[in-house]
Formats: C-alpha cells, structure tokens, sequence
C-alpha cells in the first residue's frame, strides 16, 4: 500500500502574521482555512489570504519534525525561505 504524501505548508495571514501547518491535501486545507469552520483557531480574527510556501515528499513524521523546524524559526527566517524558493523556481 503506497504511503500518502504529506505537505507541510505556510499561510500568509490578513495581519501579514506567518502561519505553519501540515496536510494531505494542499488546496482543501486552504479552503478549510478560508472559511474558518474546520481550519486552525488562528485564522478567527484574521483570514488565510492563500499558501506562500509549501514542501512535499514528506510522510506524516518527516511532515511533523518539519513543521515543528519551521514553527521555531524566526519570522525574518521565514520569510528567507519564503523568497529563496521564489527566487529559484
């Protein structure tokens, strides 16, 4: 049985804030989000304008540990990753 691809991903918030997470499905967890009625208690008071960063190939461990790197770093490391992937598609 083939192994489900996990995404770990990052939301750029109305107020500009950086939100990390990890899902199966990239596009219905953005949705989730936007419509605030299954997505993070987070996005209550502030709304999911859409995902600016996101890596794939993960099963739900690697997804964890990542995410959990990710939520450790600074906002101005974040927003290096952010742009180092812009600046290299």
């Amino acid at each position: 049985m083939a192994q489900r691809q996990w995404y770990v991903y990052i939301i750029k918030a109305s107020d500009e804030s950086l939100y990390t997470g990890i899902t199966v499905d990239l596009n219905r967890r953005l949705v989730e989000h936007q419509e605030g009625k299954v997505g993070a208690k987070y996005f209550r008071g502030r709304h999911a304008l859409g995902v600016v960063y996101s890596e794939d190939n993960h099963n739900r461990s690697s997804a964890s540990k990542r995410e959990a790197e990710i939520k450790k770093l600074t906002r101005k490391a974040k927003l290096e990753l952010i742009d180092s992937v812009i600046y290299h598609l």
